[in-house]
């Protein structure tokens, strides 16, 4: 299984992105978005398990971001509105079979590509 995301792009302050993920068959209940910034450690954004009914965030998005799932299963999104300069950075799509701590970037057996996110002010 592969992922590939995309829709990254520059936005100025308050503006909004949709990035998408896609999975080349649906063999994970458990799909997650983390981002890294330049110079900083990967960290956890969002999460969501199939089939889509359970959604989770770091509390500095809450609000701001939504994660969805389609009804298929295989793609992802990740809205995100009134963002920030410190939204900044590269966000990665990744997945997952099993009941994992859905925060833990080594609890992901599959990931994606990074798309860039740059929020200027």
């Amino acid at each position: 299984v592969q992922l590939q995301a995309s829709g990254g792009g520059a936005v100025q302050t308050g503006g909004s992105l949709r990035l998408s993920c896609a999975q080349s068959g649906r063999g994970h209940n458990v799909m997650g978005w983390f981002r890294q910034a330049p110079g900083k450690g990967r960290e956890w954004v969002a999460a969501i398990r199939w089939p889509g009914t359970n959604t989770y965030y770091r509390d500095s998005v809450k609000g701001r971001f939504s994660i969805s799932m389609n009804n298929a299963g295989d793609t992802v999104y990740l809205q995100m509105n009134d963002l920030k300069p410190e939204d900044t950075a590269v966000y990665y799509c990744a997945a997952s079979s099993g009941v994992i701590v859905v925060s833990l970037p080594n609890e992901y057996t599959t990931w994606g590509q990074g798309t860039l996110v740059t929020v200027s002010s």
